[in-house]
């Protein structure tokens, strides 16, 4: 490999990583934001974007790759078998937080972009770790033993959801486009 096709990559990677930053930014003022919005915000063209993504559906499955990224690695955290399991599920929480937060946009974007299964495929790393701290606490006889693990990290998750869209500004009277034009 030569030095100048190196570079040619690492410009590709940070400008995708820039599409990508100016869409959760923008998707999450806007949610019905264009492709044309996304490429002004990244300090592109349009035709750039198209040249990472085939669209908009596109841009928010590269968002959901991202995220996806980000949860498993905020769940590569060694277990602590040695901890109780509320401690472990603190850190469970703590870990995954920032990375709901962060990609909240997605939870709007969800119905609109994305299909129900790639959401649960995208969130079941999470769900299986919540499940399991759970039922290592109901062994352990800290956790309420009446409602099996599943539905409890399912009823966790919700918790998170209704936080991160609580918390999620919305984009009110004005569209992005309207922001931009004269009065």
């Amino acid at each position: 490999m030569t030095s100048a096709y190196v570079a040619e990559r690492s410009r590709t990677r940070l400008t995708r990583a820039r599409i990508l930053e100016a869409a959760r930014q923008e998707l999450g003022r806007d949610p019905d934001s264009s492709v044309g919005d996304i490429a002004e915000a990244a300090g592109v063209v349009r035709r750039t974007v198209y040249g990472h993504f085939s669209g908009r559906a596109a841009l928010v499955e590269g968002l959901a790759e991202e995220a996806a990224r980000a949860l498993r690695q905020a769940l590569a955290v060694p277990e602590d078998h040695a901890s109780d399991a509320v401690t472990e599920l603190a850190r469970f929480v703590l870990a995954v937080w920032p990375v709901g937060d962060r990609y909240r946009i997605l939870l709007r974007l969800a119905l609109q972009d994305l299909r129900a299964e790639r959401v649960d495929e995208l969130l079941a790393p999470a769900r299986d770790m919540a499940a399991a701290i759970i039922a290592r606490g109901q062994r352990q006889g800290v956790f309420q033993t009446s409602i099996p693990p599943g539905p409890l990290s399912r009823a966790l998750e919700g918790s998170w959801w209704g936080s991160w869209s609580v918390s999620t500004p919305g984009p009110g009277p004005t569209t992005a486009r309207a922001r931009r034009s004269p009065p």
